[in-house]
């Protein structure tokens, strides 16, 4: 229990730091990958896998680990190359993404560093729109692209971005015409997949794709004269972000008195016994696991009742 503990004060301890832990990996040939440490649950050799019918060719196969059967996908093959040979010496890294557990299948693993979110940086402009980066850093001379394992698991598996019947509050656009939703992530696939929600709702968006970038608008809003408060009717964003990570910048608007009463919905692919410290320390006032559509919709409407004191007439009505 002891090691648990420490483990879980030392990841917390980076939190508002702008820091991460980044696994490194190879998939063919010299390119170094990154993943962050967070996602990871383990790492192993290569098990045996079962071929299982009708499986996109992403997956090579599933394995019996821990008592339970995990996907296992190429990682090589979910970005569009060739797929890894020889994979009796390869190893899987299991990962836990948007509430699920999956391995992915590489070439070998290096080591694991300790980085600033400001040492990684968006892919560059000429990668093109379809690349499969979320973003790049430097390791000692050498060039380290993070993969956006977001796009290859919307790839692989879709999930449905449609709200279910009766989620959505009847005439919720209507209380907040003139405001709109801030949409803060990195990854092209997750900001599409909140704004079809949001905009299902009826509701307007406002997307950027870091922290430093979301930052700095809200700052633009203050230099114009407005007031993000009365513009916005939440933040929703991303944790894993370069330039800027989620807490930090989280924690950096409740440290600006114009923009400390903004409110902060942390949405992330990250999951574990970290959060509730990691929330609680940098002033979040919500967090929610990637991806449900109802849940987001849900945390729109609840935030809408409270701006428009639509949530205290229900509890008058309750005490009646």
């Amino acid at each position: 229990m002891a090691g648990v503990l420490d483990s879980v004060n030392q990841r917390t301890q980076l939190v508002g730091q702008n820091r991460l832990e980044l696994l490194l990996f190879r998939l063919k040939g010299k390119q170094l990958y990154g993943i962050n440490v967070f996602k990871v649950k383990e790492v192993l050799q290569c098990p045996t896998l079962y071929e299982i019918p009708n499986r996109n060719p992403v997956v090579r196969g599933v394995a019996h680990i821990r008592g339970g059967t995990i996907s296992i996908m190429d990682m090589n093959l979910s970005i569009g190359r060739s797929p890894l040979e020889d994979i009796k010496n390869c190893f899987v890294i299991i990962t836990e993404y948007n509430r699920s557990t999956q391995g992915f299948l590489v070439g070998a693993v290096e080591r694991i560093v300790n980085m600033n979110w400001e040492s990684i940086h968006p892919p560059p402009k000429g990668a093109g729109k379809e690349n499969y980066l979320t973003a790049v850093t430097e390791i000692e001379n050498q060039l380290v692209e993070i993969i956006d394992v977001e796009k290859i698991l919307a790839e692989v598996n879709p999930l449905s971005e449609m709200i279910s019947e009766g989620v959505i509050e009847d005439g919720i656009s209507e209380r907040v015409v003139q405001k709109h939703v801030l949409i803060v992530d990195d990854s092209t696939i997750a900001r599409k997949q909140i704004q079809r929600v949001v905009e299902q709702m009826g509701i307007k968006t406002t997307l950027k794709k870091d922290g430093r970038e979301a930052l700095d608008y809200l700052e633009g809003l203050i230099a114009q004269g407005k007031s993000a408060i009365e513009e916005l009717i939440l933040v929703i964003s991303d944790i894993e972000m370069p330039e800027m990570d989620g807490y930090t910048f989280t924690a950096e608007v409740r440290a600006n008195p114009a923009l400390k009463d903004l409110h902060v919905v942390l949405h992330t692919s990250l999951s574990g016994v970290f959060n509730e410290a990691m929330v609680k320390k940098v002033g979040a006032d919500n967090f929610l696991a990637k991806f449900n559509p109802d849940d987001l919709a849900k945390a729109v409407n609840s935030r809408v009742k409270f701006m428009t004191g639509e949530d205290l007439l229900d509890e008058d009505e309750t005490d009646v």
